[in-house]
Parts: C-alpha cells; structure tokens; sequence
C-alpha cells in the first residue's frame, strides 16, 4: 500500500509539491513565530544596552572612611567596612568590570583655596591617560596633573609641589578649603590628557566635568601608598562596575538581575554608611517592556497565517479529493475494506504534507535567521530546540484538516461519487461559517473589554479577518451568477461563461475566501507596518521637539533668550526653551521664544505654528527699565503701626545679560525717604520684574499704604497687585494699600504692566486650566488662546507659553534649571561653540535622528519585522490555492468547453470565458481583501502596542495611510495575477 500511495504521489507530482508547499506555509509560522521572538529578544536588549547611559550600565559602591591607611577599619567602631577587603565579595554581577578608587580634598596648589585639588587613585588610571609631557606613575610621591591645570598653574613634569589634605568651612564669612593635615611633597612625573573621558572605566565620580569656577575636571591622580601615607582624615572610596562585552546579553539578564538585587540586599544588610548607585533597573525595565510588546504582537500575525494556512490545507485538499472522485468511486466499487480506503484516500495528501511539515520546520528557523541578519547584523538569531514545540501542533492540525477535508467523498455512497457536477454541502458549510464568525465576535468583545491582546483576545485579529472573508464569500455566489446570468443575456457569452464557473463549482466560493483572507492578512500586515513606522517618525520628532536638543546649564532666562538670538539672528535655526517643573498631576508645560517657535519646532501635521506664535506673544507694554548703576527708590510709607513696618525687594533683570538680581532696599521707615543700592549690573539698565513687600516675624494685622514716587507710571492700570494689596492714584504717585499679608509667604508682590495677563498659552488636551505653573512656582492665569493636537516635546495634555513674557512675570530672581536649545535641521555644526562662548554651556545633546535609530531597535519595531515576513507568507499561501485549483480543473474545464466548442461556441467566446474566470478571481479577491483588512484593523488594530506597552502621551496614528494599501494590494494584484494567467492559458492550450 506505501508503494501504492508512493506512486500516486509521483503521478500527480506537480499536486504533491504545491500540496507540501502549503503544509510547509504552515508549519513556518509555528516554529518561526517563537524563534523570531528570541531572536527579538537578543535584538531589544541589545538595543537598549547600546543607547543606555552610564548610570544604565554601571554600578558604584561608596563609602566614607576615615582617618588611617586607605581600607583599613577604625578601631572600636562596630560598623566601620574595608572596602577593599569586602568590595571583591560584594560585588559579584557577571561579566562586570570593576575599578577600585579612594579620593578625598586637598590645598597648596591653587592660589585662591575657594578651590581645592581633587586627589584621586584609581586603579589602573595609567592605561587610560595619555602622557603629554613626562611619564607615568611609577613611585610612591610621584603625581601626574591635567594639561590645562599644569597650563594654568605654571607646572612642568619634573616640578615638586606641595599638597595637604583639607576641609571646606561652609561659615557664610569664610566659605573655602582650609588645610587640615601636615603637607606632603609630590614630584610632578607628568603632564596628562584622558583618552576618552566618556570611557565607561571612569565611572560616575565626574572626574572630568567641569569644576567651579569655570575650571575644567582635572584631578590630579597619585598611587596608592601616596593615598595611603599621606596625613589625611576622611576619604571616599569607591568601586565603579560597568558592563563588559555581552554582560547584558538577554541570555545573562536573569543572572545579572539575581545578583544586582543580592547586591541591594547586601548593601541594606551592612549599613554602615555604605552607599549603592546605579540606574540599571531602569534599563533592565526598559529591556522587559521591549520584550513584552514582542510577546503581545507575535502571535497576532502568526495566528491570523497559521488558520489561514489551516483553510488553505483544507481547500487544496478538498479540491484534490474533489478531482479523485472517480478513483474513490473504483475504489469503493472493488469492495476495499474502509482503513484501505482512507490509506489510499488520504496517503498521499498526508505524505506530501509530512514533506512540507518536515521542510517548513527548517524553513521557518532559517527565514528568521536571514530576516535577522538582514534587518539587524551581528546580533543573532541564535537557534534554540524550544523554537520547535510548536511544530507537532501545527503538524498535528494540518493532518486533522486533511482528513475532514476527505471526509465528503469517503462517506458519500458511490453513485453520488459518480456525479459529473457533485451536490455542494451547503449545510456543514454554512454552520462552520456561522460558528467561525461567533468565535471572532467573542473573541472580538473578549479585546474591546480587555483592552489587551493577552488570552482570547490575541486571537480576534485572525478570527474578524476569516469570519469577514467567509461572510464575502457567501455573498460572491449569488452575485456572480446573476451578472454572468446578465452578461449571457446581453451577448457577452465570454464573461457570462466565466461568471457561471465560478458561481457554480462546489469550492469556488471557498477559493475567494481563502483569496480574500490571503490578501486581509497581508494588507492587515503593511497597515501595522505603516501605522507604527509614522508612530516612531512622530515620535522621534516630536517627542523631541525639534531636529536636535540641548541640554543646558542652569542660566538667567533672558540672558538664554540673548544668547540664542546672538548665535541666531535671523531666528530660523535655534530657540530658547525651558520645560517649567510643575507638580503631580499638572499637565507639563514648555515656555519657549516663540518668535522662532514657526522655524525651529517640529509641529504635528496640520498645525500652523506661526499662527500660534502670533497668538502667544501679542502686543504688550514696553517693560520698565531703571538706568544706571544707582538704584534709588522714593518712596513714601504711612500708616503702619509700631512693630508692623515692612521691608522692600526690587526684582531687577539686567539688560547686559547678567543673572538676575533681587536686591533688598531695606525696611520702610514712616515717611518719605529715598532708598538705595548700588549695582553695576544695572550699569546699562534693569528691567523691573517686581516689588516684593514682606512683612517681619509678626505678620498678622499688618496694614498700611505705601506710595510709588516717580517709578514709572502712577496709573494703576499700569501695574498688578497680587492678593493682600490694592492700587489707586495718589497725589503724587502710585498708592499701593497693603491690606494684609497673613497666609503669604512670598509677601505682597507689585509689578509692571509688560505683558498680556491673563498669559496667552497653547493647550493640548481637553479641559481649561485656569492657571499653570510658572517659571518662579508661582501660579499663573492663563487663557487658551489656542487648541493644538500636541506640544513639541510635551504631548497631550500640555500647556505652551511665550518665554518673554513668563519670564517677565517671575518673581524669584533665580536662573532656569530646565533650560534647552532646540535647533532646526539647517543648524551650523559650530552653533554648540557659538553658545559656549556667548556663555551658555551645554551639557546635553539629542537629535531626532538618535532617537529615531533607537526606535528602531525597540520591542515594537522589531515585532514588525514578522509582520512582512507574515504578509510575504500569506501572498505564497494565494498564490499556492490559484496554482493548485487550476491544475486541478484545468482537465475538467478543457472538457466543459470542448464540449461547448463541438456545440457552435466561437473561439473567442471560449477564450473569454477561461481567460477571464481566474483573473476576475483575483481582482475581486484583492479588492475584497483589502476591504475586510481595513474593517479587521478598524475592530482590533487599535489594540496593538505598537508605540510600546507604554507610549508616551503623543496624538499617534491610528489609521493607515492610502498610499501604503494601495501599494500593497497593487502588488497583491500584480503576484496572483502573474500565478493566475499562466493557469489560464494552461487551460486555454487544451481547447481545440
């Protein structure tokens, strides 16, 4: 019987293959869909380890020792730890690098001891430096000092200093390093540059960021006796771990996890003033979120082909069967026991699928290995066994779907196998399409309650796409026999003829349906794809907020705002901004120039930015500015009784750039009096910010009026009180009534009139926030003076204001701490060197494109990567069921219209009506395709994390693009007609 079934296989060889092709089509999904997924794995934790910072990578464990040789503990103190001893022990994360450093203050080479030297060992510290001049360490009082430090002081290798451990006194009247040890002589063995100071070796101590006094980070390094003899008191030690070379592999997380919170524990455990900093359960959280979106976006692709596949098997089997009914027939009629007839019914269909199980198994590994080495070089699929558990199942389905394809003519009595034209179950077929599309509702509601694609719900994407085709392709019959019925009556017998093949052969309708899932699938695919590629393109440039970010350090607002539009004046290529800090549960809020907010920032589609811009800084005042070095203020104070007298604080904003100033005039006395300060800042001028009035230790009850003598206008409508004070005109001046400043920590603040009040602001989001929080923490009124989708760098719900006139409103005097330049794409190279020497120093730097590469290399974008692979599939699964129908009917059909020919009908209505079926097929298969995928992406694509499990709050994309639809269906089109057309003239060469 095997040799039987052997040769049956080999008579209808071209049957077998494109049978096996189909087994393997979905054997592929099932081994593949578990080896892309470690291979992902290898792909985010790879990513997310290369764009990690150094706190991502690294560990550090201080502690303060104290006086004695480095590492030793003091005596009589229970708790005191040698870190040198016990740090080896203590830290144990595998695959970390570990240096060993002690460092502490010292004086005797800088001439102004408001500065100390930083004295630093560290562990191997020679193979990192490069020697300008001299040498390295060698001896025990050798010392090595940074090029610009040696510059600046006047030192050469070969020179001999003088260096004593010391203390800094923080009493207000001293402020600076004193001495607090006997000297000790180095001699200077070198002049030193580092190799690279971002070098992960260097750790977290900011040896070389930028010290005081606008000093470069150069400590000076000395070996460990020096450390260790020299008298000194108090010394930090540490040791610094970085990640070596695949130590965050995905492979190793588990054991780096279990070891750093050992570690944690550990630390906890000793005390002792034992410290452990690290950042890494951030990366380790971003690695896991990253895997999880590729757990949770997988199966959905993987599902939808599998079924596919399993309808694919059941059509191409059946169909075969269909074609062998004459043989079953025989069969039957020789008396063959019932397991003969199902062996030789269903040998070789089943032993053509093993074959294609047996080459899908393989195939599904090495398409994932070739996808990865196309998409992400030199990380690795990294075969595993466990991407094979899958298989059998997937195995074990396509051998159950053979034999319920088989089914129909194994049971049917002989003389219905002996029908020409067999009677169509329309019942078994109409209850699998009805419970098919129950599943899909239930698995549809299961996701719109969920919320997620875990359980039942990973399920609904591929159920809604069968269902919907299983649905259209009831539909098609009727359809199709009325316009071949239309064309007929019409006298195009051509078209007529193709529509009756199609409407009335038994699985024509199962055909369109598996055409119509086929395509569903792959355009529910290039949907995803573009949907998630426009969400990272949104996400890199909006997120970011322009082209490139930097990061600044703290700095006077408008001194920014002058030194941006020094290095830019013509306003197209930089913008000052400063993110405001705002509480828990306040929408963020930006404060940016918005004179080149239209030039610089990336805006969501269909935003107009420079009609924002107009909108938040429209007309105001002119500011007041008070000129020359002398402040002098007349002012009049009346009514306050004994004991409540207030004191007075100008916030003043020089207009030479410098920070800004609040300078106390002192406390009012009874009468009219002129109070005043010198300041050579507002040698050029200051513009008034504000008038702060406090009241003393007691102030409860404190009332009285103070008059404003000649200090810009003394119309009321001119300036703004805050709560606990009135304005009106006096006789001679502004009358400022303070009502009360109980319940006011800030005291009663007077200001200028320079801006529009109510501040105008830029919402995203809904709701109407009456005030935001302001530069100086201060609420402030604001009024919507426009909606947009998202804020450049913020999302949804944040709030946008002018930078000018937040920064007029500000009250505290103090420099910005969220301070950035955002640049445009045109943007000179050089603009970071231009903002350095107008004094803005910048110490963070992110482009859009950084971003975006990261992206790239996220759980979500990779997950992606098998959604083509699945598309491609689903396009090979079509093009098979064509391929394998039209063998199958390509004798039949001959037949039919043979028959047709000797009865009168022309050629050319015999070659219309084969040319026409199938390609007519495919047209409406794709369009009907693409149709059902747009309805499925509508019901469930919502539910995919393609922007992560959580997305930042940007206005993403939720429908897919026309173009990217078109395109694919067009291609759809263009592959199962170039299957589709051969097929046909493969028929039309048999008519005579």
């Amino acid at each position: 019987m095997i040799a039987l079934v052997l040769r049956m296989v080999w008579a209808r060889r071209g049957q077998a293959v494109v049978l096996a092709l189909l087994a393997a089509l979905a054997v592929i999904p099932a081994v593949a869909a578990p080896a892309f997924v470690r291979a992902a794995d290898r792909v985010v934790a790879a990513g997310e380890v290369a764009s990690a910072d150094l706190p991502e990578r690294t560990v550090s464990i201080g502690l303060h020792e104290s006086a004695g040789p480095v590492g030793d503990a003091v005596p009589g103190d229970a708790v005191a730890l040698s870190l040198p001893s016990t740090g080896g022990a203590l830290v144990a994360i595998p695959g970390f690098e570990y240096v060993y450093a002690a460092e502490y203050p010292t004086v005797g080479i800088e001439p102004d001891n408001r500065f100390r030297t930083r004295m630093v060992y560290r562990q191997d510290a020679c193979a990192h430096l490069t020697m300008v001049t001299g040498r390295c360490l060698i001896g025990a009082g050798d010392i090595v000092l940074g090029e610009q430090t040696a510059h600046r002081l006047g030192l050469v290798a070969g020179d001999s200093v003088s260096l004593s451990y010391a203390v800094y006194r923080s009493d207000p009247d001293f402020m600076m390093y004193v001495a607090a040890g006997e000297p000790k002589r180095f001699f200077v063995a070198g002049v030193y540059r580092p190799a690279d100071p971002g070098d992960f070796y260097w750790g977290r101590q900011g040896y070389f960021a930028e010290d005081p006094g606008d000093r470069p980070g150069e400590p000076a390094f000395i070996g460990l006796g020096s450390m260790t003899t020299m008298d000194r008191g108090d010394v930090q030690i540490t040791i610094d771990g970085s990640a070596g070379p695949g130590a965050m592999d995905v492979d190793r997380l588990p054991e780096v996890r279990a070891a750093l919170g050992r570690l944690q524990h550990d630390v906890t455990e000793l005390g002792g003033g034992l410290t452990l900093t690290t950042s890494m359960p951030l990366l380790m959280e971003r690695i896991d979120s990253g895997r999880a979106a590729v757990r949770e976006m997988v199966p959905v692709p993987a599902l939808a082909l599998i079924l596919l596949a399993c309808l694919t098997l059941f059509l191409a089997v059946g169909y075969s069967a269909e074609g062998r009914r004459p043989e079953a027939a025989v069969i039957a009629l020789r008396g063959t026991r019932w397991w003969h007839r199902w062996w030789l019914a269903t040998g070789e269909s089943l032993v053509a699928v093993l074959a294609g199980a047996m080459t899908g198994t393989l195939g599904g590994q090495l398409i994932v290995n070739a996808l990865v080495a196309v998409r992400f070089p030199g990380v690795g699929a990294d075969p595993d066994p466990a991407s094979l558990r899958w298989a059998p199942l997937a195995l074990l389905a396509a051998a159950l779907t053979i034999v319920l394809a088989q089914r129909r003519p194994l049971l049917r009595p002989v003389a219905e196998l002996l029908r020409r034209a067999p009677r169509p179950g329309r019942a078994a077929g109409l209850v699998t399409d009805v419970l098919v599309v129950a599943l899909a509702a239930a698995a549809t509601a299961q996701l719109l309650t969920s919320g997620d694609l875990r359980g039942a719900g990973a399920t609904a994407p591929a159920l809604v796409l069968i269902a919907l085709s299983l649905l259209l392709a009831r539909v098609l019959g009727p359809l199709v026999a009325w316009y071949g019925h239309r064309a007929i009556t019409r006298g195009r017998l051509g078209t007529g003829l193709a529509g009756f093949q199609l409407s009335r052969r038994p699985r024509s309708a199962t055909v369109f349906a598996v055409l119509v899932a086929s395509v569903a699938v792959s355009c529910y695919a290039a949907c995803a794809a573009d949907v998630a590629a426009r969400g990272r393109e949104l996400q890199a440039g909006l997120g970011t907020g322009a082209d490139r970010v930097l990061t600044v350090e703290p700095i006077g607002r408008t001194r920014l705002m002058e030194a941006v539009r020094a290095v830019d004046p013509a306003g197209t290529e930089a913008m000052a901004v400063v993110r405001i800090v705002t509480p828990d549960g306040e929408r963020p809020a930006l404060a940016v120039d918005t004179t080149r907010l239209a030039a610089v920032a990336t805006w969501p589609a269909g935003t107009d930015p420079a009609r924002i811009a107009g909108l938040l800084h429209p007309a105001a005042p002119e500011p007041l500015v008070l000129r020359g070095a002398d402040v002098n203020l007349d002012l009049s104070a009346t009514e306050f009784r004994e004991g409540k007298a207030v004191s007075l604080d100008v916030v003043l904003t020089p207009l030479n750039g410098e920070p800004d100033i609040v300078t106390p005039m002192g406390v009012l006395r009874e009468g009219r009096h002129v109070y005043r300060q010198k300041l050579a800042a507002c040698a050029d001028g200051c513009r008034v910010n504000a008038l702060k009035i406090a009241g003393g230790s007691a102030v409860l009850d404190v009332t009285g009026v103070i008059t404003l003598h000649g200090l810009g206008s003394a119309d009321p409508q001119g300036w703004r009180v805050s709560r606990g004070g009135s304005l009106a005109t006096g006789p001679d001046g502004l009358r400022i009534a303070v009502t009360g400043l109980d319940g006011l920590p800030e005291g009663l603040i007077v200001q200028p009139v320079s801006t529009p009040y109510p501040l105008p602001a830029a919402i995203a989001g809904g709701g109407i926030p009456g005030t935001v929080t302001g530069l100086d923490y201060r609420n402030v009124p604001v009024t919507v003076a426009a909606r947009v989708p998202a804020i450049p760098a913020a999302g949804r719900p944040a709030v946008l204001v002018d930078l000018e006139y937040a920064d007029r409103l500000t009250v505290d005097g103090a420099p910005a701490t969220g301070a950035q330049v955002w640049l445009a794409a045109g943007a000179p190279d050089d603009i970071v060197a231009r903002l350095t020497d107008e004094g803005v120093k910048v110490v963070g730097d992110i482009r859009a494109e950084q971003l975006s590469r990261r992206l790239d290399r996220q759980g979500p974008a990779v997950a992606i990567g098998y959604f083509g692979l699945v598309a491609l599939l689903a396009a090979g699964l079509a093009a098979g069921v064509l391929v394998l129908t039209a063998a199958v009917d390509r004798h039949r059909r001959a037949e039919d219209l043979s028959a047709l020919r000797l009865q009168g009908l022309g050629r050319r209505e015999a070659r219309g009506a084969v040319l026409w079926a199938y390609p007519w097929l495919v047209i409406l298969g794709v369009t009907a395709g693409m149709a059902v995928a747009l309805a499925g992406w509508a019901l469930t694509g919502w539910a995919l994390p393609l922007a992560g499990l959580n997305p930042p709050p940007l206005p993403f994309p939720g429908r897919p693009g026309v173009v990217p639809l078109l395109l694919t269906g067009g291609a759809l089109l263009a592959a199962l007609l170039g299957a589709a057309i051969p097929a046909a003239r493969g028929v039309l060469r048999k008519i005579p």
